[in-house]
């Protein structure tokens, strides 16, 4: 009886809101639908305005709380989403790899994170779709390029055939609790319920397994595609 009410009574250590953003139709709803709840929608429908789904994992031996935000790509919602950007410590900027215009957006919905969120929330871009090969429209190597310019985390997945999509909400997680978890640790305090943005002033994201960059820049290898 007790496993069956154990998550309710779960304590979460750490609430990170993550945003998707990027034009309509590059796939951003079945990417959280993917690591949500490991699904995968042939007919989805267009995101009206927001939606958001949760899901607790454990990063650490501490237990958090990813509350992913799905926002619309169409222009006509975009006034209406930017507030939504608020709190966010982390974002995915997704475009599809067989669309060269959603990849040639991506500087402007970047501009527009960034005009609304902490200066330091964690990047990641995302190219989606590529299950789809035989069709690509954005060369890896054009992804890596803006990735390490403007400092980004960066991978290619794939919503329907289920690759890269748990590695790419967990590496962008895991940094973001790194980040705060260390906060936390300097300043010995408790932890930030709800993940304040912050907790992100003035700390280095890396990814896991690669030493410091001498020279201060932000995220060392940025580009991890498939």
């Amino acid at each position: 009886m007790s496993n069956l009410y154990g998550d309710y009574n779960q304590k979460i250590d750490y609430v990170f809101k993550i945003v998707l953003i990027g034009d309509s139709a590059v796939g951003k709803s079945q990417l959280l639908a993917r690591f949500a709840r490991n699904e995968f929608s042939l007919d989805s429908k267009a995101t009206i305005g927001v939606e958001f789904q949760t899901k607790t994992l454990d990063i650490d031996q501490k237990t958090v709380k990813a509350q992913i935000w799905d926002t619309a790509g169409q222009e006509r919602y975009r006034a209406v989403t930017s507030a939504y950007y608020r709190g966010a410590v982390g974002a995915m900027l997704v475009y599809d790899m067989t669309k060269r215009q959603s990849f040639d957006h991506m500087a402007r919905w970047l501009e527009e994170l960034r005009g609304h969120a902490d200066k330091n929330i964690v990047i990641m871009l995302i190219g989606n779709k590529s299950d789809l090969g035989t069709l690509r429209a954005v060369p890896v190597e054009d992804a890596e390029e803006f990735a390490q310019r403007e400092n980004l985390f960066f991978m290619e997945t794939s919503a329907l055939e289920a690759i890269n999509v748990e590695t790419a909400f967990m590496t962008i997680l895991t940094n973001i609790y790194k980040i705060i978890s260390k906060k936390n640790l300097t300043a010995h305090g408790e932890p930030e319920s709800g993940g304040t943005s912050a907790g992100l002033k003035g700390t280095k994201i890396l990814v896991p397994g690669q030493e410091p960059d001498p020279g201060g820049r932000k995220g060392g290898g940025c580009c991890m595609s498939s």
